[in-house]
């Protein structure tokens, strides 16, 4: 791929009854204490930890990392503060006093956490893993939550203390900046998520379903008609949004999550677009790669067949991810490029070396040239300078419109059941323009995208993804102004069929049969040594596509991701 190229990777004060575990720091055994010796040293500035500071003498101010006794000092200092319910001493003990009081009361006022025991383990340099328990109580009803976390020790260069490096993930690795954990009533009933054909789905049989089931009951919970139970959740900062300003953060957003029950509810039972049989396909495919993405839909309808990644509990990249996309963005320049006439499927087209625009210089994988070949021969080798040399002849603007008005990319205004990311083609001047089109730039994408952008291909027309049916809620899905002409439409499904049978995308597509279409890509990545592979497919009524994040070329890493997905759909 061009070396010039760009992508950017665009997640009760009053504490009673405290104990508090021996546990291992630096490999020695440490028993956290909440009486005197801890408070004494919170207070001598000892070793830099007291929320004073240390006394007024002559001593230089310390620098460099934290020694190995500050680190323990201050992690045994802060744990002792938050076990014994001393929001304001433990918060003292941080670099952000105001943001940590405020998490640590409302852990124990909202959250209703009681008798809460903190157990360090062996730190790593300024890492201190820990084990928390305690006692979740609301109204009569008690449970015991259990669950591991880690702080980080550093040092304040204005004054040489060691402090907690404050942030929401050390009261509980599920917070994020702004979320709280809350115990009380929830506010969205429980849901049975069913499949298709009415088969249950859950994150234990379909671990990368888990965010989406969150996002599910958030939704429609009420509206699946069950009773909401007393739970601890993760209540997310942005929960509670409406319109617009919701709709923006959907790239983004985090439903709110379940951590604890402590009175069931009754859930009601949602019916979804995905295949069970397909979605452990895609999770048993994901789950042997390391940064894997795969998302499948019907071309007929925009229902999605399944979905998954290969880290499930985390950021949901098949929905979510905005990635550059590489020379699967092809597929929607050449639809522009044949529509404008500027190129032809077996006309000549250039397909040089390198290419100079806007003050870059292109270049194709391997610095390849086609002497004399066609557009054909240049879409089905994926060649970077066929396209950039066609830069010239487009307005700043043109791609940005092809992807909107054709693909439906780029509105934000999908509207799929959970939060996605409808893709980014922005208007682009230079150099940037030119990176676009071939799938760089600001060009932004996910495997959900890129899945449809196939499926429009193979359709006829673009359909919105949903993973909900719009008869449960009558939302409005988002739709494209215009289609593709018959002749422009005819003359890219030929070209993702040549690539499928003797391009790029051979390998993978063999065997698939005839009604069939592909394209490979690969994205460069600053910071990254193998750039990010993609790979987009069709076969009869079924579209998808994936990405392996530094998977290197796109038909070796996420080709066969796809291929097993098409052959999961029979």
């Amino acid at each position: 791929m061009g070396k010039r190229r760009r992508a950017v990777e665009r997640r009760s004060v009053g504490i009673k009854n405290v104990k508090v575990h021996p546990g291992v720091l630096g490999g020695a055994a440490a028993v956290v204490v909440c009486a005197v010796g801890a408070t004494a040293f919170a207070l001598s500035g000892g070793s830099g930890s007291g929320p004073d500071g240390p006394t007024v003498d002559e001593k230089p101010v310390a620098a460099g990392p934290p020694t190995s006794a500050e680190v323990r000092d201050t992690a045994r200092a802060f744990l002792a503060a938050w076990s014994k319910g001393d929001a304001a001493g433990a918060a003292a003990l941080t670099d952000d006093r105001t943001a940590a009081r405020k998490a640590l009361t409302s852990y124990a006022k909202e959250g209703r956490l009681t008798d809460v025991k903190l157990t360090p383990g062996r730190r790593s340099g300024a890492d201190v893993p820990f084990k928390a328990a305690a006692t979740v109580s609301y109204e009569g009803k008690k449970k015991p939550l259990a669950y591991d976390s880690e702080l980080t020790v550093v040092r304040r260069k204005s004054d040489g203390r060691t402090l907690v490096g404050w942030r929401p993930s050390v009261l509980h690795p599920e917070l994020k900046d702004g979320d709280r954990l809350v115990t009380g009533e929830a506010g969205d009933p429980p849901i049975k998520a069913v499949d298709r054909d009415g088969a249950e789905l859950t994150a234990a049989k379909y671990p990368s379903l888990a965010t989406v089931l969150d996002g599910l009951r958030e939704k429609y919970g009420k509206k699946a008609g069950g009773t909401a139970g007393v739970e601890l959740r993760v209540v997310r900062a942005d929960s509670g949004k409406k319109g617009a300003a919701a709709k923006k953060d959907d790239a983004k957003s985090t439903p709110d999550k379940t951590l604890l029950t402590l009175a069931p509810g009754t859930p009601g039972t949602l019916k979804t677009t995905i295949s069970a049989p397909m979605q452990a396909a895609a999770e048993r495919e994901t789950a042997k790669r390391q940064r894997a993405s795969v998302a499948v839909v019907k071309p007929s309808t925009g229902e999605i067949l399944a979905a998954a990644n290969s880290r499930p509990g985390g950021f949901n990249t098949a929905f979510q991810g905005s990635i550059a996309p590489g020379s699967t963005m092809k597929v929607v320049s050449a639809s522009m490029l044949l529509e404008k006439k500027l190129a032809g499927v077996d006309k000549k087209h250039p397909c040089p070396k390198y290419e100079t625009y806007g003050g870059w210089k292109f270049q194709n994988d391997d610095k390849f040239e086609i002497k004399g070949g066609t557009f054909r021969a240049s879409f089905a080798r994926s060649c970077n300078t066929a396209f950039i040399s066609q830069a010239k002849k487009l307005q700043n603007d043109s791609l940005t419109k092809q992807a909107q008005e054709v693909f439906g990319l780029g509105r934000d205004n999908w509207s799929i059941g959970v939060p996605s990311f409808d893709g980014a083609v922005p208007v682009q001047s230079d150099a940037q323009m030119a990176a676009s089109l071939i799938g760089q730039g600001g060009v932004r994408m996910n495997p959900l995208n890129m899945a449809s952008v196939s499926a429009t291909v193979k359709s006829g027309t673009f359909k919105q993804p949903y993973l909900v049916s719009p008869d449960l809620d009558h939302r409005t899905l988002a739709t494209a102004s215009r289609k593709m002409s018959g002749s422009t439409l005819a003359a890219l499904r030929d070209l993702m069929h040549y690539t499928a049978t003797a391009g790029t995308a051979v390998r993978p597509m063999s065997g698939l049969g005839s009604d069939t279409g592909a394209k490979t890509g690969s994205a460069e990545v600053d910071g990254q040594k193998k750039p990010n592979g993609w790979f987009t497919a069709y076969r009869g009524d079924l579209a998808a596509a994936a990405v392996v994040q530094e998977g290197g070329h796109g038909g070796d890493s996420a080709g066969p991701v796809v291929r097993a997905m098409l052959l999961a759909g029979g």
